[in-house]
């Protein structure tokens, strides 16, 4: 070939893979994912609106006209909610094989992301929880708190007293290692045994260590909301709270806050009060909470006051087996009991199948014998049982408590263990439940409303400035929601139904529901905390 034929040929070659490359850029699609004619509810409590989203690399790029624009995937949510995933503000999913680690539980209620480590029972080895995440794949995004129970635990025990100053500093570097791993703060369960031996002081101290990281949070199952013997009451409980996050310097949040118990019944404004004032004088404090009165926890805590818990199961059997003891604890156990109304209204719901799916009361008259001796034969064959105590709460008290600006919302719920038949619905229709009982079906709060304390409420608080909202440059969690047929269907009678209305649920970008169906994909993430760490 003469030379210029050659350098002919090279122009043609070079010719044609400019206009390839040409073509190839104008059919590029100009997003991954298309979301068209949603109602848009973005988080922010304002004014929803119908607009298209385009989504590119797991990350909304815009939002508007985008009828013009191409899509490699275009989902038409004409008549359809549009809102940024939810947030369970304080959840109990467990996110391995066995429990569900693909959050099909929260999936099917919007939530895109758990709260877990709570009410003190947070690992300390905060890496390693989050490593298994990372290496096994969640459903759902998840972070975690580091527990006081967890830690007390690890360093002494069950024992019911203070810690000498050496375990004190074994526990301060415990939490600092949680914090330094990414754990979003310190969670207490003062209810719950061992943390309940802890006085005040004990918490403060630790609660400044995770406070070297600004803006790090103090997650607290109250000591007492006012249905615990021995216990403090509600008010008290409150304050407890507050003082814990105004002398640390820690941010707080109170975990499913509601007061307890038929005498606090109607006494929401109390606890509400206690927390506005305490936000005016410059302490940063919110809450969680749940639409049901039904709440669920453990035999031991329930009945047992709170002197009788400690030292482990045997020493909890000989204080029965005490000729004394045994008297005056069977007494303190009716009584506790009588605070959260009686034996009939503590439901069996452990996974154990031969004791499960009967009340207290029922379960002791088909034993025949004394209630408090039913709870010593539980304690003695297993150690402790699941259980939920009915009408603990009060209608009234929780539609008061959702109109609170610093609400956010949570299941506080754990799916089923394997087996059990009987659980809290909870776990199954918070959400749809509180939209459609406060706001849907009652004029307590808006649609709007509703959604920021699914969504960017708990974002701002927790600091996920990357999600949590329908916003441009948020990762695209994303829930489509048929808001007429969007509902809770289990009940306490029938608690295995995944809730409805959820038609596509898009997490860091992929789908994991599409079309009312769960996809499969374990695109949850990791979260850690985004504080840095100011000194200490």
């Amino acid at each position: 070939m003469s030379t210029h034929k050659s350098e002919v040929h090279r122009w043609v070659q070079c010719a044609a893979l400019v206009t390839a490359l040409a073509l190839n850029a104008c059919n590029t699609p100009d997003f991954d994912v298309v979301i068209s004619g949603g109602t848009i509810y973005d988080g922010s409590g304002g004014e929803a609106y119908v607009a298209d989203i385009g989504i590119t690399d797991g990350v909304i790029r815009d939002i508007g006209d985008l009828e013009t624009s191409t899509a490699s995937d275009t989902i038409d949510a004409t008549g359809l909610m549009v809102a940024p995933g939810f947030i369970d503000a304080h959840s109990h999913a467990v996110l391995d094989e066995e429990w569900g680690s693909d959050g099909k539980h929260f999936l099917t209620q919007g939530i895109t992301t758990v709260v877990l480590g709570l009410d003190g029972f947070g690992p300390y080895e905060v890496a390693e929880r989050l490593e298994s995440w990372e290496g096994n794949g969640i459903g759902v995004n998840a972070l975690t708190f580091v527990g006081h129970n967890a830690i007390r635990t690890e360093v002494m025990g069950l024992a019911p007293r203070a810690p000498s100053p050496d375990e004190l500093e074994e526990m301060k570097a415990l939490v600092r290692k949680g914090m330094t791993e990414g754990a979003f703060g310190l969670s207490t369960g003062l209810f719950y045994t061992p943390g309940t031996f802890s006085e005040t002081e004990e918490v403060i101290a630790l609660a400044k260590v995770a406070a070297e990281w600004d803006k790090a949070i103090y997650d607290t199952h109250d000591r007492d909301l006012g249905a615990t013997y021995e216990g403090v009451g509600y008010d008290a409980s409150v304050a407890e709270g507050i003082r814990i996050g105004e002398e640390s310097g820690l941010r707080v949040i109170f975990s499913h806050f509601n007061p307890q118990g038929a005498t606090n019944y109607g006494r929401a404004d109390v606890g509400a009060r206690m927390i506005e004032e305490a936000r005016s004088r410059g302490v940063e404090v919110w809450a969680a909470h749940h639409p049901y009165t039904a709440t669920q926890s453990n035999l031991r805590s329930y009945a047992l006051p709170r002197r009788a818990s400690g030292g482990g199961t045997e020493a909890v059997l000989a204080r029965f087996e005490h000729p004394d003891t045994g008297r005056t604890l069977r007494a303190q156990i009716m009584e506790s009991l009588a605070m959260r109304g009686g034996a009939s209204k503590i439901m069996i719901v452990d996974e154990n199948p031969d004791l499960n799916g009967r009340t207290l009361e029922e379960r002791a008259a088909e034993w025949s014998m004394s209630v408090p001796n039913a709870v010593e034969k539980i304690i003695q064959e297993q150690g402790n049982a699941s259980v939920m105590n009915l009408e603990l709460y009060d209608l009234e008290n929780t539609r008061y408590l959702a109109r609170m600006p610093w609400m956010m919302t949570c299941t506080d719920g754990r799916p089923p263990a394997p087996g059990q038949n009987i659980t809290h619905p909870r776990v199954y229709g918070a959400f749809p439940r509180k939209l459609r009982l406060f706001a849907m079906e009652n004029d307590d709060i808006d649609i709007s409303f509703a959604i920021r304390s699914f969504s960017g409420l708990s974002a701002d608080f927790f600091g996920l400035d990357d999600r949590g909202y329908v916003e441009v440059g948020r990762i695209a969690d994303l829930a489509v929601i048929d808001l007429d047929s969007y509902r809770d269907v289990s009940t306490l009678a029938d608690p295995h139904h995944f809730s409805e209305g959820v038609v596509h649920v898009m997490l860091n970008g992929t789908f994991a529901i599409r079309d009312g169906e769960t996809t499969g994909a374990m695109a949850g993430e990791a979260i850690r905390a985004p504080w840095e760490h100011s000194g200490g």
